[in-house]
């Protein structure tokens, strides 16, 4: 079940990788009668190039406005490849009219609170930052599944997700399993945490 956090507006734009979560948030949007913009940013790697045609092409053939945005300039030699397109992607989106949408979801949260955790300063994921909201942060990655495979959504898979040289994807294949099983409840605690904080700030 998708759940929702606060109140999406009627006119949004959404951060849209063609991946399954952003596909499945884009076609529930659409299903709720929201005027959709898609934004997508391009990251230049192969499956970069294959995202955006994708993302591109089936706005096309949905009526759906459609804005580009591409990486462009050096990755500093502070940053890992992860963080530097992490900026540059919000760099985009934050150039563009609001509100915007993300994707994010319960898994992701967890995901972020480990990551945070280990570098010393443990994190939730915000709802709200800046024209940026994150209405889905309740929602399990798994019904966003349901949802794409219920509904016949295309999507593509970035190869990058299953690539261990990224933190990211060590944590949600191998850190989070083990938490699990350590403690089943473990996003069903961080899901409370994120209620309180969104009751806290958002009323």
């Amino acid at each position: 079940m998708i759940r929702i956090l606060g109140k999406i507006p009627n006119k949004v734009t959404l951060a849209c990788s063609g991946g399954i979560d952003s596909m499945a948030v884009l076609d529930f949007l659409r299903n709720g009668r929201k005027k959709v913009t898609v934004a997508h940013f391009n990251h230049r790697t192969e499956h970069g190039w294959e995202a955006y045609e994708f993302v591109k092409n089936y706005c096309k053939e949905n009526d759906i406005p459609f804005i580009g945005g591409d990486l462009e300039g050096d990755k500093p030699k502070d940053k890992s490849w992860e963080e530097w397109w992490r900026d540059k992607r919000y760099d985009f989106l934050n150039s563009l009219p609001g509100p915007i949408i993300t994707a994010h979801h319960l898994n992701d949260v967890g995901e972020w609170w480990i990551f945070t955790f280990l570098n010393g300063n443990p994190r939730l994921t915000p709802y709200k930052n800046g024209k940026i909201i994150r209405p889905f942060l309740l929602t399990l990655r798994h019904d966003m599944m349901r949802w794409c495979r219920i509904n016949d959504v295309p999507y593509v898979d970035d190869p990058q997700n299953l690539n261990f040289k990224y933190a990211r994807c060590r944590i949600r294949h191998e850190i989070i399993p083990s938490a699990l099983e350590i403690n089943p409840g473990f996003l069903t605690v961080v899901g409370k945490k994120i209620k309180e904080e969104f009751k806290k700030n958002h009323g």
